[in-house]
């Protein structure tokens, strides 16, 4: 029996080292809408982490210690987004890469300041997002102010004495980039024919789009998400009209020509210059196509959120939220998405929107190129 025993023993004994090698893992998160209507953009950002997390601890981890990856889902809801901030503060995770929706991000981001917890979102583009003064706030990626100066010069440039309206579907990121296009069109002296909004998650777009045919609307700017925006389009074809439907990053997923189908050729959205296609992406990229995914829309974004705190991390030599966020408002730091840089409020320097179109095929390209 001793042999037993001791085995026993044996066996306890690597389990409790086991439990005490987890416990010792510094566990970071991922956050955004992993079910619900925006699941597309949740698994971008899932997929992003897990690797970015996968190729940190294979190259020794942080601080010499290995990463566990949480993962909350908000459903882009405001309250859940609340809650999942909440619960991930109490698992006293130090850096939350997230959210998704603005909507969601901006409650999210009050719970994380009062709970010590560093906030990048690789996403929400929201000017208030970063406007609030508070410490624990960043993102990788631009705002609706930047993203609408540059859809707006799109539209005057090429629909000069055309009609063009503007629709929202009421969400902090859609009513705030239509406003955003809006304002700067306006600025520019080139005004819309049509203001109007609707609820998101709204399937039945027939009168709207009655009154862009009764409006002999050239193009139709929607502030709004992917799964809404191919409906409009599929609707306004069937009703026969050739509307132009430009929106902003929330069409950057293939998830929008699976709606549309032929349909949405033609259909434009703004974006950075495609990060795939960056030669600081090159091996990543290939990384990802080999476990057969495409690392499209935000996805080596919020690989860059990861690799981003990592660094910082290693060099003050400390996870603390406090001292992580001072050096990378710093500093720049070379990532997947190339050298980012931020200003005191949290925001990368750079602007880089370009616009897109989908073909027939459901693939888009860009067409225009960063400063055109």
């Amino acid at each position: 029996m001793k042999p037993l025993k001791l085995i026993g023993l044996t066996l306890a004994a690597l389990l409790a080292l086991s439990a005490q090698a987890i416990a010792q893992d510094i566990p970071v998160a991922v956050a955004g809408p992993m079910t619900g209507g925006e699941s597309a953009f949740g698994r971008q950002m899932k997929n992003g982490a897990e690797l970015a997390v996968t190729d940190i601890n294979a190259a020794g981890g942080v601080l010499g210690k290995k990463l566990s990856l949480l993962v909350g889902d908000d459903v882009c809801d405001p309250k859940q987004a609340r809650s999942v901030a909440e619960k991930l503060s109490g698992n006293k995770v130090p850096f939350v890469a997230g959210h998704f929706c603005s909507s969601s991000s901006i409650p999210a981001s009050e719970v994380y300041a009062e709970s010590n917890v560093l906030q990048i979102t690789p996403a929400s583009t929201n000017p208030l997002f970063t406007e609030r003064k508070l410490w624990n706030v960043l993102r990788v990626c631009g705002r609706d102010d930047q993203q609408g100066l540059v859809a707006a010069d799109y539209i005057k440039k090429n629909y000069a004495g055309k009609n063009v309206a503007i629709l929202n579907d009421k969400t902090t990121y859609g009513k705030g980039l239509a406003d955003e296009t809006k304002k700067a069109l306006n600025a520019a002296g080139f005004k819309e024919k049509l203001f109007e909004s609707y609820n998101k998650g709204d399937k039945d777009f027939n009168a709207i789009v009655s009154r862009l045919k009764s409006e002999t609307i050239d193009l139709v700017y929607v502030g709004g998400y992917h799964q809404e925006s191919g409906l409009i389009v599929r609707q306004m074809r069937a009703q026969g009209l050739k509307t132009v439907l430009m929106a902003g990053d929330a069409l950057n997923d293939k998830e929008f020509a699976a709606i549309t189908g032929a349909d949405g050729e033609g259909t434009l959205f703004t974006f950075g210059p495609d990060p795939r296609n960056k030669p600081t992406a090159k091996a990543i990229v290939e990384k990802f196509k080999a476990k057969g995914i495409d690392p499209e829309g935000y996805t080596l974004y919020t690989y860059a959120t990861m690799q981003l705190w990592s660094q910082a991390v290693a060099k003050v030599g400390s996870t603390d939220p406090k001292k992580v966020v001072e050096a990378i408002k710093a500093g720049e730091w070379d990532t997947v998405i190339g050298k980012l840089g931020f200003d005191a409020k949290g925001d990368i320097k750079a602007i880089d929107y370009v616009v897109y179109k989908w073909d027939a095929k459901g693939n888009y390209a860009e067409i225009t190129k960063q400063g055109s």
